[in-house]
C-alpha cells in the first residue's frame, strides 16, 4: 500500500526537477553557434577537491558540428551561452575559460580530460545530451557517465554518482590529453 504511495511522491518530485528546466529560445540557441577549429572531441570536466574532499561536478564539453557544454545539475551561468536543459551553446575560448575559472577556487581544482574522435562520434554524442536532457541535482555524474555510455565507442563505459568514480573510469581510456586548471581564489570567479 505504502510503495505505490512513495514511488508517485518519488515521480512527483522527479518531474518538478525537470519542469523547471532553462530552455533557450531558437533564436538565441542559433546566434549562439560557435563552430570549434580543430579535430573533434569529446572531454569530461571535473571538479576535484584537493584537499581531501570527495565531493565534485562533472561536465562534458563536446566539439562536433558545433562546440557546446552539457553542464548537468550544474549552477553556472553565461548570457553568451544560452541553454537549453543542462547544455549551453555558443562555447568560445573565452566563454570555457570562464566556466572554468568558475569552478577553480581555494580547494578546488578543474581536470579536463580529452578524447579526439570521428566528427559522427562528436556529434551523436551532442544527440544524446540532447536525449537525456537536464539532470536532477547531485546527478551531473551519472547524466553524464550515461550519455559516454551510450556513444559509439563507449559501450560499457561504467555509470556513477560519484564524479570521482567516472574520472577514474575515463582516465583509463587510452589516447587522452589531460590538462588541470587550478586558481587560488576564494569563489570570486565572475
Amino acid at each position: 500500500m505504502f510503495r505505490p504511495l512513495i514511488l508517485i511522491a518519488c515521480l512527483i518530485a522527479l518531474s518538478a526537477c525537470s519542469s523547471n528546466q532553462p530552455w533557450a529560445e531558437a533564436e538565441k540557441v542559433a546566434a549562439a553557434t560557435y563552430k570549434h577549429p580543430g579535430a573533434k572531441t569529446v572531454s569530461l570536466v571535473t571538479i576535484v577537491g584537493t584537499s581531501g574532499a570527495k565531493m565534485g561536478h562533472t561536465a562534458l564539453l563536446i566539439n562536433g558540428s558545433e562546440r557546446v557544454l552539457y553542464d548537468p545539475a550544474g549552477t553556472w551561468y553565461s548570457p553568451l551561452a544560452p541553454e537549453r536543459a543542462d547544455l549551453h551553446y555558443g562555447i568560445t575560448d573565452a566563454v570555457l575559460q570562464n566556466y572554468i575559472s568558475y569552478h577553480a577556487r581555494e580547494g578546488f581544482e578543474v581536470l579536463k580530460a580529452t578524447k579526439v574522435v570521428s566528427p559522427a562520434v562528436a556529434d551523436r554524442m551532442i544527440a544524446n545530451a540532447i536525449a537525456v536532457g537536464g539532470a536532477a541535482g547531485g546527478l551531473c555524474s551519472a547524466n553524464a557517465a550515461q550519455i559516454i555510455s551510450m556513444t559509439p565507442g563507449f559501450e560499457g563505459f561504467p555509470v556513477s554518482i560519484w564524479p570521482t568514480k567516472t574520472i577514474e573510469a575515463f582516465l583509463a581510456i587510452p589516447g587522452l590529453a589531460v590538462e588541470t586548471y587550478a586558481e587560488d581564489d576564494e569563489g570570486k570567479n565572475l
